[in-house]
């Protein structure tokens, strides 16, 4: 199961379409007192952030999970504008383990969710 921090409608849309053609299980998570206790609950393969999200505190929650001995194998992908090097590189320092351009994330959706789909939940998970 993939979560997702992700309050751009555009974004979300992009993930639903091909997460629902491939079958991979996404959960969307759009209220950040949720996002840290919805992967607590979920222990999902993959999580997704937007990391120009300022309603979601991307950062905040990313260092969270990756100080937290259950969550800190989480997996965690961000993108952001190419341009945006400081994001890029906030999100860097705080734990997070991949970092792609907006545009370089549409490319490689598919092989983003169907490697998450492939990858067992992270330990501990609910199920």
């Amino acid at each position: 199961m993939v979560l997702c921090a992700v309050d751009d409608l555009i974004f979300s849309v992009k993930i639903s379409t091909a997460a629902k053609s491939l079958g991979t299980p996404v959960f969307f998570e759009r209220n950040p007192e949720m996002v840290l206790p919805r992967i607590r609950e979920t222990r999902p393969s993959l999580v997704i952030f937007d990391l120009n999200s300022a309603t979601l505190r991307p950062l905040d929650v990313i260092a969270a999970m990756k100080a937290d001995g259950a969550l800190g194998a989480v997996r965690t992908l961000g993108y952001a504008s190419h341009v945006q090097a400081d994001v890029i590189a906030a999100a860097r320092a705080a734990g997070i383990d991949e970092v792609l351009a907006r545009s370089a994330f549409s490319d490689r959706l598919g092989d983003i969710l169907t490697s998450a789909s492939a990858r067992p939940a992270s330990p501990g998970a609910a199920g």
